[in-house]
């Protein structure tokens, strides 16, 4: 995987959740809100910042279009050319707006005259600056925690004034698979570099809610992905987990595998010797994907 590749799969990796436009009919939170988000992973968006309920929304996200999907489904008229989304018979029918990870068409969105457009904080904010110029109500949203998906989803429910909880108790359950096994692991997210996501991650926060000592959790280092560092052979090898948890990048796993074992420090695992090494598709574990995504990773961790 190229470094381009890479900075397109961890570059939108933030924390902060917010409504913006310059339409008057909608108001962005206080900056004290924000500032409270990002630091506590949770945030309060003002229930009247939208006059009314959108009636129609543009998801440039796979997990925001499965919300609002889950939520209020006739509102969906547009969504990413993500295979989660085309393979999935709920969402036939609606208008693609994007296909890989291109900028999304800025004509197609505005053509379907979107009471609402929700992107991803990092990764489509010219886009929804563009949009903003246009007066087109947009959502920033990035998810790096269980907290702050909770909170996306009952911002979203409050704006469509549905109730949320059915969605909540999902997550909830998906939670409760959690084990108390405190196993260590290090979860290598890719190759060259070799990628660890730290607390500040989706995945990080994903091992610690299942009571996994995620070994990169609190390591400092370099690395131009926002809640990820960069490690060396040695340092796995000094840390030498229990688990191993590796990123299947599409190749197939047993492909992965050979790769991997083609590393020098492979074999001298503790994990490799144990058997302790498991798969997970990168939508789930490094980006939330969809809801059944998520909840795959639970059963898979639980």
């Amino acid at each position: 995987m190229t470094r381009s590749q890479l900075r397109q799969l961890f570059g939108g990796l933030g924390a902060i959740i917010m409504l913006s436009s310059c339409s008057p009919n909608i108001t962005q939170a206080p900056d004290e809100t924000v500032a409270d988000a990002a630091s506590t992973d949770t945030a309060t968006v003002s229930q009247a910042a939208l006059q009314d309920a959108p009636q129609t929304i543009v998801a440039l996200t796979s997990v925001s279009a499965d919300i609002v999907h889950t939520l209020a489904a006739d509102t969906l008229v547009g969504i990413p050319g993500s295979p989660l989304l085309t393979n999935d018979p709920r969402f036939e029918g609606l208008t693609v707006v994007s296909s890989g990870r291109t900028e999304p068409d800025l004509e197609t969105i505005v053509a379907l005259k979107p009471d609402l457009v929700i992107g991803a904080a990092g990764f489509h904010d010219k886009t929804l600056e563009r949009l903003t110029d246009l007066e087109v109500n947009v959502v920033s949203a990035d998810i790096k925690s269980w907290e702050s998906l909770k909170t996306f989803t009952q911002i979203l429910a409050t704006q469509l004034n549905v109730d949320p909880t059915p969605l909540v108790e999902r997550y909830d359950a998906c939670l409760a698979k959690a084990s108390d096994s405190g196993a260590t692991a290090i979860v290598l997210a890719s190759r060259d570099p070799i990628l660890s996501p730290s607390r500040e991650s989706w995945a990080g926060d994903f091992l610690e809610q299942f009571n996994i000592q995620n070994l990169t959790a609190d390591l400092q280092g370099q690395s131009e992905f926002q809640g990820y560092i960069t490690l060396s052979a040695e340092k796995i090898l000094e840390m030498n987990p229990e688990q191993l948890f590796f990123i299947d990048s599409g190749g197939g796993i047993q492909a992965e595998i050979a790769q991997l074992e083609t590393d020098s420090f492979w074999g001298q695992l503790s994990a490799v010797q144990t058997n302790q090494v498991y798969p997970f598709n990168y939508h789930g574990l490094i980006n939330p994907g969809s809801i059944e995504s998520i909840e795959r990773v639970c059963e898979t961790l639980g």
